[in-house]
């Protein structure tokens, strides 16, 4: 074909060459696509920022359109996107998000770029600097997302400029900071109504509105495009009930105004808001019932209503919502049954309910049948209410089931094999009920997916596991609790195949087998926390393994012997006590449990020397040996012990002196070295223990004088020295002991008098409360002097002690008569004043103290007249008293 162009044509086609050749976009590939403006705005924003990660490492060469986080339109190589979020938001615990986060000042040459209209800098640390003013310059923003970056101040009233807006996020929580403090404040609200034509997205949670007054609400109803309102904890302190007349919120489909604390009933604006979807108003403090306005919202999705002050019955009005699929009405007053409540999802038979939480309600009664036609349900949980009888079998229809919770009820029935059906079921907690009967294989038949299983039931009642002793379930567990169930003699097959465990509780649960050394292999990778307590579980632990994962294990109450487990592991605790394990402790048990807190090793028969690794516990805080054969000295190497409060080494074989070193505790507590081999002096050192709480030395070979200095331990509740060779006088500064509730002196080599100033015991006379160690929880405010060489009359100024239990001044030199004013001692359950040379008559103001159950005055010389109302019985009590007499003596008078 013979093509002929025209000029015309040609020069046409040829100025279009030239136009092309001068975009920005076309020409040679060595030309940025980006405009060279935009980047040097880009790089200028870059170089005001801290970026440790080296985020933005890729903001270089020419095409700023390629670099990490900026987007730029296809046609006209604008920026138009700047996305910088933290990509490691989620991962706030270890680390990661810290090193993820960008910080510095943000430019304002950001306003150079005329085109963006998406910004987001969340998930960053701008370490509490202001919202930049000019942020509200960028009129072509659409999106602009500043949560979780660390911003302080006020919030700029210039955003109100960004009429464009659909999106603003100004979520204030920030990953490094107290989730209580709130550092962003909006004081004046104003500048929201100019983005009413457009703003559809606003997230202020965390931002205080302290300052917006009691209009809040009017500033915020004024958004007519708004459909999710987020005001989570922005320290409001009103809900009005009624809404303006200029309101304009019918577009709202997401509402949160969670933990804000209203005080107020459920305002009745909420239900013209027919397009809700979601509603969160958990901790809120609303008060009275649930009102049957929500019948408006049709096409409500979400209800939360958790952690108020709710009450009444639940109302059936809920179960006629056609759309409802989460519901949360958990920590409230709500009381009554809810039967009528379920009959209203059952009778609904498109419901689509997936989640309902009851939890730490008030709720009673049965759980109906009709909980059975909740047939998409995945989420139950009804903890901590008074529900009592059985689970209903219709729960076996709840094929969706993935969590099933009814723990801390009262449930007093049995458990329906109906159960057993749930194949999607993946957590099954039941525990802390009353729960009676037997569980069959037909329980766990078809429960292929579960992974947690918590059954408890009371110890009085019978709950036992029937299944084959080779039966190999469908499932394999992570967690598993079990307590006061019978699941023993044996351990069954179907636990030794559990090989993903990480949370192991099987407490008195009646096993009283040998478990192979094969199941803790097995579980050795994963497992986290292991108590096997009160079982009778005999035989010996495997050596050497690796537990890279354990936090706590409790062996306690069993029948185990053998070694100490040489375990490498990272626990905080250990308990082994109540066993039979035997043998010495690794000398480098630092090494094997270097993070180890508390460790009790109480009754078993360790012997040989304590060893001093366990001094290069610094995190040390409790260490329990009593009831041990240990022997040797007790280690002096304490130094870097800071954190120890606790040490019972007591029924033990320990020779030698106290170690000084135990004085330079700064947190040491509880000092209990009683019934060992000790001598010597208690160390003047420990005068600067000021934290001492507790000394029980009692039974030992310790010698010397009291020491006076024991009046400067101002937290000393308990001082026992009982069964040593103690001498001299009793010390008037112990008197001054202002906390001190037990004292035990007895069997010792004391001389002289009572000291009068006894009575100056104040925390026995006022009855200061005191929290008493778990061994000694039955003895409070006791004196006992009794086995020594005291002499002198019983000085009146002990009956001050008015709170005093246990008085034991026996088997001494006491002389003189029985004071009449005994009666003050108004609490006293114990009084021994046998073995003395006591005379005179017995007071009759004795027969006044209610409270006195024990009585002693053998072998002294008291006489005449038992008094009549007195009202021990047993004649021993007075034996040794040859001019008593009086019923129940066999001599009148």
């Amino acid at each position: 074909m013979d093509l002929k162009f025209r000029p015309s044509f040609f020069f046409f086609f040829f100025l279009i060459f030239i136009f092309l050749l001068q975009q920005p976009d076309l020409g040679s590939a060595s030309t940025p696509k980006c405009i060279s403006s935009e980047r040097q705005a880009l790089l200028t924003f870059k170089q005001s920022l801290t970026d440790p990660s080296g985020r933005l490492s890729s903001w270089s060469g020419p095409d700023c359109c390629k670099w990490r986080g900026v987007g730029c339109d296809q046609r006209t190589s604008h920026v138009t996107k700047i996305d910088l979020r933290n990509p490691n938001q989620t991962l706030r615990h270890n680390g990661e998000f810290e090193k993820g986060s960008l910080g510095g000042k943000i430019h304002p040459s950001l306003t150079r770029l005329k085109l963006l209209s998406y910004l987001d800098l969340s998930s960053n640390d701008f370490n509490f600097t202001e919202i930049p003013e000019f942020l509200g310059h960028i009129v072509s923003l659409r999106y602009l997302n500043l949560s979780y970056s660390s911003f302080s101040g006020e919030v700029p009233a210039s955003l109100g400029n960004l009429s464009k807006l659909k999106t603003l996020d100004l979520y204030a929580q920030t990953f490094s900071d107290d989730i209580f403090t709130l550092n962003l404040r909006a004081s004046n609200l104003g500048w929201l109504s100019s983005l009413a034509p457009s703003l559809t997205y606003l997230n202020m949670g965390f931002v205080s509105l302290s300052g917006a007054g009691e209009t809040w609400l009017n500033d915020f109803s004024r958004l007519s495009k708004l459909k999710e309102l987020h005001l989570f904890n922005c320290e409001l302190r009103s809900l009005p009930l009624s809404l303006p007349s200029s309101a304009n919120l019918k577009l709202l489909e997401v509402l949160d105004l969670s933990r804000n604390y209203h005080y107020s009933p459920i305002p009745n604006w909420l239900f013209d808001l027919t397009s809700l979807r979601k509603l969160f108003l958990q901790s809120v403090r609303l008060q009275g019932s649930i009102s049957p306005g929500f019948k408006n919202l049709q096409l409500l999705e979400t209800l939360v209503l958790s952690s108020n002050e709710l009450s009444g019955e639940i109302p059936a009005v809920l179960g006629d919502l056609p759309q409802l699929k989460y519901l949360d009405l958990s920590e409230n007053s709500f009381q009554g049954q809810i039967h009528r409540f379920l009959d209203a999802f059952s009778k609904n038979k498109g419901n689509s309910l997936l989640s309902l939480r009851l939890n730490f309600d008030r709720l009673e009664g049965t759980l109906p049948e009709s909980l059975g036609a909740l047939r998409n349900l995945e989420i139950l949980e009804l903890t901590g209410n008074s529900f009592t009888g059985s689970i209903p079998s219709s729960v076996g229809n709840m094929a969706s089931l993935k969590k099933l919770d009814i723990s801390y009820n009262s449930m007093n029935g049995k458990i329906p094999e109906s159960l057993g059906k749930l194949e999607e079921l993946l957590d099954l907690n039941l525990m802390a009920n009353k729960w009676e009967g037997v569980l069959r294989k037909s329980h766990f038949l078809s429960l292929r997916s579960l992974k947690s299983f918590s059954l408890t039931t009371e110890p009085n009642r019978s709950l036992v596991f029937k299944v084959p002793s080779t039966w190999v379930p469908p499932f394999r567990l992570e967690q598993i609790s079990i307590q006061n169930c019978q699941i023993g003699p044996l351990f069954p097959m179907w636990l030794q195949v559990q090989d993903k465990l990480n949370c192991i509780t099987l407490r008195n649960t009646a096993i009283a087998d040998k478990i192979p050394h094969s199941w803790f292999s097995r579980i050795a990778s994963d497992v986290t926390e292991l108590y096997l307590e009160n079982n009778r579980i005999k035989g010996t632990l495997p050596q050497n393994l690796v537990f890279p994962n354990l936090l706590a294990f409790d062996l306690s109450s069993n029948n185990f012997q053998g070694p100490f487990p040489r375990w490498k592991t990272n626990a905080a605790e250990l308990f082994l006590y109540q066993n039979n394990f035997s043998g010495s402790l690794p000398p480098d048990i630092d090494v094997l449990m270097p993070r180890m807190k508390r460790i009790n090793l109480f009754r078993n028969s360790f012997t040989g020397e304590i060893p001093s690794s366990l001094c290069q516990l610094t995190g040390l805080e409790i260490l329990n040996l009593r009831n041990n054969h240990f022997s040797g000295s007790f280690p002096n190497c304490w130094l870097g012990s800071s954190e120890l409060n606790e040490i019972d080494a007591s029924e033990n074989n320990i020779s030698g002196e106290i170690p000084e070193s135990l004085s330079v505790l700064p947190r040491l507590s509880f000092l209990l070295l009683n019934q060992n081999a000790l001598e010597g002096n208690i160390p003047d050192t420990f005068q600067n223990c000021s934290g001492l709480t507790h000394i029980h030395l009692g039974e030992n070979k310790l010698t010397g004088k009291l020491p006076s200095w024991l009046s400067k331990l101002s937290s000393l509740t308990m001082l026992r020295l009982e069964s040593n060779s103690f001498d001299g006088q009793i010390p008037d500064d112990l008197c001054t002991t202002p906390s001190l509730h037990i004292l035990d002196l007895s069997e010792n080599k004391l001389s002289g008098p009572v000291p009068k100033c006894i009575g100056n015991l104040t925390a026995i006379v006022q009855h200061k409360s005191v929290d008493e160690y778990y061994v000694y929880q039955e003895i409070r405010d006791s004196i006992n002097l009794s086995g020594n060489n005291i002499h002198g009359e019983i000085p009146t100024e002990i009956f001050d002690l008015t709170y005093l239990r246990i008085l034991n001044l026996s088997r001494s030199s006491m002389a003189g008569s029985i004071p009449g004013n005994i009666s003050k001692l108004g609490h006293l359950e114990t009084l021994d004043l046998s073995s003395n040379k006591l005379s005179g008559a017995i007071p009759q103001s004795l027969v006044a103290i209610s409270s006195l159950h024990t009585l002693d005055l053998s072998y002294n010389k008291l006489e005449g007249r038992i008094p009549k109302n007195l009202k021990f019985k047993d004649p021993s009590i007075y034996i040794g008293n040859e001019l008593l007499c009086g019923k129940p003596l066999s001599k009148k008078c």
